[in-house]
Parts: C-alpha cells; sequence; structure tokens
C-alpha cells in the first residue's frame, strides 16, 4: 500500500474514515436479522446540571451534507485492508447507487440555544435501510463530537449567568454583559478546527472575541453577518519593542494611533512593572487619556488575579477618579480593567466578589479567558455518550440498553427516544416513542422538542446565530 496523499483537510472530507477503527467490523457483529437501528446522544451529567445544546448544525453542514463517492470508498477499503480490519464495500457501493452517496439517516435534535437538564436525549439518529442500518452507529464517532461545542457553550453560558448576578447586584448597565466575557482561546486549542468550534459555541452567550476562527464559523454556519467583535490592543512584544527607557512612548503612542472618542483602547501594562506604569498613566499621561474620548482598559497580565485585579482599580480610582452609581459601587472614569491571566470559573466569581467588596461595580472589569475557555473540557465535563438504544430485528422493534454492574451511571436508555417540553413551564422529559413515529399520544399541555434536522443529506433545519441567542437568553427577559 502506498501512504495516503493529500492535505489533512482531504483526509477529513471522507466521512467513511472518520470513525473509530473498530467500526468497520461493526457490521459483522449485529444479529443476522437486524434492519434498523436507532442511537441516541446525551449528558449523563457532570459539572453543570444543564447543557446548553449548540453545534450539531457545523457538523451536519461540513460532514454529512456532501455525498460519499467511488474514490472515498476505494480510498476507504485500501486502508482497512491494510490496517486489519474488515470492510463493507457492498454496504457503501448500495449508498452511492441507492441514495447517490447521501447517507440514508434522519437526524433529530433538540433547537439549536435550548437550555436541557442532563439526562435528557438532545440528538437522536435512525436508519431504517437493512442493508447499512449500522449507519446510525458508525457515525458516533463524528457526531458526538458535539460534545465539544455544548460543553463549551454550557459553560459560557454558566459563566454569563455568574457574571450577570454581578452586574444586577453592582451596576446601573446591563447592556454590556455580552461583552464581559473575552475570548482569548485561539492560541491554546489543539487545533484551528477547535478554535473554530469552540470560538463560535462561546459566543452563543457573549460578543468579544480574538478568536478569528470561531467569529468566522458563526458566520458562515449560522448565517450571521458579524458574531462578535475586538478592539485594538497592545501586546508584550508591541510595548517592549521600544525599550523600556521608553515605556511611556509606547502607552503614548496606543493612545495617538487609536484613541478616538467612543473608542476603546487595551493596553498590557506589565511588561516590566505594573505599579510603575499604573503610576505612569494616572500622571504624565493622564490628560492624554482624557483629551483622547477614548476608554483606556489596561490588562495587568501577571502575579496573583485576585489581588492584582483589585490593586489595579484601586490605583486608577486614585488617580482617574470614580463616580457612585445608584447601587452605591464606584465606577472608574475613563479607564477599565481587563484581567486575561489565570481566568477560570472560579476566579472570575471571586474576583467579582472582592470588587464587590471593596465597593466597587462589576462595570469596571472585563475578562479575557484562554484555555480555560477553549481547551481545558473534554467529553467527561459533562459525561456525553452516544448509544444504540434500538434495533429492528426482522419486522419488530426491540429496546436494547446497557447496564453495567460495577458503574449505574453508564446505564442507558432503551426504545426509540424522543424529547417532550412542557409548552406552559418549560420542563424537558424524555420519553420512549410508540412503533411508528406518526402514532404517538401526547398529553396537551406537552410538544415534542425534536424535529429532523437532517434526512438522506439534506439539512432540513437551518438556524441562524441569532435565533440560537434568542433561545439561550429568553429567560432573561
Amino acid at each position: 500500500m502506498q501512504a495516503t496523499t493529500g492535505s489533512l483537510a482531504s483526509i477529513l472530507s471522507n466521512p467513511i474514515l472518520n470513525t473509530d477503527s473498530y467500526k468497520a467490523s461493526h457490521f459483522l457483529q449485529y444479529p443476522p436479522e437486524a434492519s434498523a437501528m436507532f442511537s441516541y446522544i446525551e449528558s449523563r451529567g457532570g459539572r453543570y446540571e444543564r447543557t446548553l445544546f449548540f453545534g450539531l448544525q457545523m457538523l451536519l453542514k461540513e460532514y454529512l451534507c456532501r455525498p460519499i463517492t467511488n474514490e472515498m470508498i476505494d480510498e476507504a477499503k485500501t486502508f482497512f485492508a491494510a490496517h486489519g480490519e474488515p470492510f463493507n464495500e457492498a454496504g457503501w457501493r448500495h449508498i452511492v447507487k441507492q441514495y447517490d452517496g447521501y447517507l440514508p439517516v434522519r437526524i433529530r435534535a433538540v433547537a439549536e440555544g435550548s437550555v436541557v437538564p442532563t439526562h435528557n436525549v438532545l440528538v437522536t439518529v435512525e436508519c431504517d435501510d437493512p442493508a447499512v442500518f449500522w449507519l446510525a452507529s458508525y457515525l458516533e464517532t463524528m457526531l458526538l463530537r458535539v460534545w465539544y461545542p455544548v460543553t463549551v457553550a454550557t459553560q459560557s453560558w454558566h459563566l454569563r449567568q455568574t457574571i450577570r448576578g454581578f452586574l444586577a447586584k453592582t451596576s446601573d448597565d446591563l447592556s454590556q454583559l455580552p461583552f464581559k466575557l473575552h475570548d482569548f482561546g485561539a492560541r491554546g486549542v489543539s487545533s484551528a478546527e477547535s478554535a473554530a468550534i469552540g470560538g463560535a459555541a462561546h459566543l452563543v452567550s457573549f460578543m468579544g472575541s480574538d478568536t478569528v476562527l470561531g467569529v468566522v464559523a458563526a458566520n458562515r454556519y449560522y448565517n450571521e453577518p458579524m458574531a462578535a467583535f475586538s478592539v485594538p490592543a497592545a501586546e508584550h512584544s508591541t510595548i517592549t519593542s521600544w525599550g523600556r527607557p521608553r515605556e511611556v512612548d509606547a502607552y503614548r503612542n496606543m493612545l495617538r494611533q487609536f484613541g478616538r472618542e467612543g473608542t476603546i483602547v487595551s493596553v498590557v501594562s506589565d511588561s516590566y512593572d505594573l505599579f510603575a506604569a499604573l503610576d505612569m498613566w494616572g500622571t504624565q499621561l493622564k490628560q492624554d487619556v482624557i483629551e483622547s474620548g477614548a476608554t483606556l482598559v489596561i490588562r495587568p497580565d501577571s502575579g496573583d488575579p485576585l489581588t492584582i485585579v483589585l490593586a489595579t482599580v484601586r490605583a486608577l480610582d486614585a488617580t482617574f477618579g470614580s463616580t457612585l452609581n445608584s447601587k452605591a459601587r464606584r465606577v472608574l472614569n475613563h479607564v477599565r480593567v481587563i484581567q486575561g491571566d489565570g481566568v477560570n470559573a472560579t476566579s472570575i466569581e471571586a474576583i467579582l466578589s472582592a470588587l464587590d467588596d471593596a465597593g466597587y461595580a462589576a462595570d469596571n472589569l472585563v475578562f479575557g479567558m484562554g484555555g480555560a475557555l477553549l481547551q481545558q473540557v473534554d467529553r467527561d465535563t459533562q459525561r456525553f455518550a452516544m448509544k444504540c438504544s434500538a434495533v429492528r430485528l426482522g419486522d419488530t422493534w426491540q429496546g436494547v440498553y446497557k447496564d453495567p454492574v460495577t458503574d449505574a451511571g453508564k446505564r442507558s436508555k432503551k426504545g426509540r427516544l424522543t424529547l417532550l417540553r412542557h409548552r406552559r413551564t418549560g420542563e424537558y422529559r424524555t420519553i420512549e416513542l410508540p412503533l411508528a413515529w406518526d402514532d404517538r399520544r401526547m398529553e396537551d399541555d406537552w410538544e415534542d422538542a425534536l424535529v429532523t434536522v437532517f434526512e438522506a443529506g439534506r439539512l432540513l433545519v437551518d438556524t441562524t446565530f441569532a435565533e440560537v441567542r434568542a433561545r439561550a437568553h429568553a429567560d432573561e427577559g
């Protein structure tokens, strides 16, 4: 066998290879009378009790809305033969011949942006073609990666609730909420694809990002003109290249280049001595800041976040002054602080609490979150799983499940499932369906929360980012 050629993108574009090795052998392992299969995805619990569902549309558009070709089958056949696995060539050729290469699966899902308690079905996958029924499981590897955007979106949604609580308590301006947690995660993720998918997921709850690929992904896959915004900001090289004796000139240049009425200018200020820099801003550069009309945002980038943020705010208050708002909290004049080092769910709450205790409003601070936002999550953060829950043996559907005696938490659901939502209370519950999709009897107060989003290569629902955001934050009033 010759080495596989072509770019990584071309390899990833072959859905037959976008799986686990052992999946290739599974078509030989099912009962001979098996003729259809049903699988589902759920969060089995984890760090958060509710998940914000997001990201399936990206996966479907990128990987499943294109046909399988005979060339893809040839590539996979050659690979698996050398790899040590059997290969169902006849099944894949059947898909090309009967369906023009489009996978004959039905995927149903809860609307993206929905906030659903854990232990509920979020996605179902069904294939009822006896020749390729195993597709409902074969696609697990690719489809279960929805855990990543769901988990990032879930974490950001909960962080939004934390920040919103402090704004409600200490601020007169809740409109700033979407810009209080900025995505700094692009360089800290494992791949460009992670930056795109995770970066887009964060933007369901916030509108500030320096992860360009995440913004592009949200725009492209969810039909959004511009999902997020950023501002001119200094990095250490743009300050230190001036040399330490000219540090004040580097800061003055930032104001000269970007300081305009109503703009925001972010300047990292700890390249040498943060407290000396704060003195420069409050003395030599104070009038320049005021006359520019811009809001200067100081970034302390080292030290213990809990103490450094408060020390920075107090130093700026001493030189630029502050105004008391209606919540009896102080809001700095002309300046703000952005903390981008050591930021995570725990430190965000601790820092905001310390500011509140010191009499300062949450207005004074913006967070930038990097590795903890996009990289420090995994499939077990919310314990995601995709499991087969029903097979059709001949003409009869049969519920199947796992129930390990050594771990009750891994017990899976059985039957052909759907998710119901109470029309008045918004409560969710997962139920087992009767034998036919059109033979359901639901109580008047409940509606089916799953909709068919994909069938046989066709995307049936193309939701917008605005719709996703509206669902995610519908309860904020």
